[in-house]
């Protein structure tokens, strides 16, 4: 475990964007794995690896690297230390960032999943506000912690260590068979 650990540091610091790009596509696929098999009780027979594999393409390709990167910009803009910049850089982040993001995430997710447009803008219209309730109840205490004590390359690894669980629920809620079939 020691060496693991050892090379996982080697690598982050070599490699910090790239690292955790690929951290943030493996936990989204996890998420995604707890979804069908915990919360959906799918069997082997019934679980969809494509699913899994758009989950964890949109967290390789968009949520990685704008994770990684608004960390950076954050700690550059506003700051390292201190409590007044950890409030300043919760706030941003949750007033900014996350109702972007959020967004960003189900168009990106609805369009790898083949969703039309229309559908997708519908979709984020009826879920969107859910999504980004559910968020202000865990991430603003995760990012209170997060930035006032984590560095800036392990801030990406502990916010994926808390999405492993997010993950999973918005894979659910993502899900074609919880919306009704037609274009509402």
């Amino acid at each position: 475990m020691r060496i693991l650990l050892q090379f996982y540091k080697r690598v982050l610091n070599k490699h910090p964007v790239l690292t955790q790009t690929i951290q943030v596509g493996v936990v989204m696929g996890g998420g995604d794995v707890i979804s069908q098999v915990v919360v959906e009780k799918k069997s082997y027979k019934e679980y969809n690896f494509l699913r899994t594999a758009q989950f964890s393409s949109v967290g390789l390709c968009f949520l990685g690297p704008t994770l990684t990167m608004w960390y950076r910009l954050l700690a550059k803009y506003v700051g390292m230390k201190g409590s007044l910049v950890t409030v300043k850089k919760v706030a941003l982040d949750q007033l900014l960032f996350a109702p972007f993001c959020i967004a960003g995430l189900m168009s990106v997710l609805f369009t790898i999943q083949g969703q039309p447009p229309k559908q997708t803008i519908n979709i984020i219209k009826k879920d969107y506000t859910d999504i980004l309730i559910a968020n202000y109840k865990l991430w603003p205490a995760v990012q209170l912690v997060n930035f006032y004590i984590v560095p800036l390359n392990y801030q990406t690894l502990v916010v994926q260590c808390v999405a492993l669980l997010w993950n999973t629920y918005i894979s659910w809620k993502t899900q074609p068979q919880r919306r009704p079939m037609n274009n509402e």
